[in-house]
């Protein structure tokens, strides 16, 4: 835990009067934006958020951030966590489900910083890919993934059924072994009609690492973005 609170307070450095966010989701996010909400009331700061997922939203609003949506504001800055990142700063993400709406704020902001405590590092990207896809094609995409992987269709604990995303759609969950090629693996996927996007956020998309330890926290630039 206070690898992911030294990350977040490093990131809140970066956070000045008047921005606006992008805002990713998970538990080092939550973090990260309890102790933005913080600063808010400290310092009397607007800032301006664009949530990528319904907790995400809930989070921001209780700490204090003006959501907004893509009609009205560009994020300056994205901050995001992931569940893995390689040494070239590919990540994987999308435990929580949400890779698709984070993808797209990503893309669309003027820089994106990833937050992880040191447990989240790897030589090569290991974790299971998430998914989303359609679910009429749902049949289809898992047979010609399985040429590919070792797809699972991710279930929901507290309900019966897969797992739904705020977009509606379902998720697999694509085991590659040792990803060599993050980008190729991901345009092998999306090639398949019925997938919507992929956990896979490649390195071309992210500026910078912070990674927190139990006792500090750095900030690792990507020098080839």
């Amino acid at each position: 835990m206070n690898g992911k609170i030294n990350a977040s307070k490093l990131a809140l450095e970066l956070i000045k009067d008047g921005i606006t966010l992008g805002i990713g989701s998970g538990t080092t996010v939550e973090i990260f934006l309890n102790l933005l909400g913080e600063k808010i009331r400290k310092e009397g700061l607007t800032v301006y958020g664009i949530p990528s997922s319904y907790q995400a939203m809930m989070t921001a609003i209780k700490n204090g951030i003006k959501t907004v949506d893509f009609a009205e504001k560009e994020p300056d800055i994205c901050i995001d966590g992931a569940d893995q990142v390689d040494a070239e700063l590919n990540c994987i993400k999308g435990a929580g489900g949400a890779m698709m709406r984070e993808k797209i704020v990503a893309f669309a902001s003027r820089r994106v910083i990833i937050i992880v405590d040191e447990s989240k590092l790897s030589e090569k990207l290991t974790a299971k890919v998430p998914v989303e896809i359609l679910p009429f094609a749902y049949g289809y995409v898992f047979r010609k993934l399985s040429d590919i992987c070792k797809p699972k269709l991710r279930e929901g604990n507290g309900k019966v059924g897969p797992v739904i995303t705020d977009n509606g759609n379902f998720i697999l969950d694509c085991d590659f072994g040792t990803i060599e090629s993050p980008e190729e693996v991901e345009r092998r996927i999306k090639s398949i009609p019925g997938v919507l996007e992929t956990g896979i956020f490649p390195s071309k998309v992210i500026s910078a690492i912070i990674v927190g330890s139990h006792k500090c926290a750095r900030m690792i630039e990507n020098i080839h973005k």
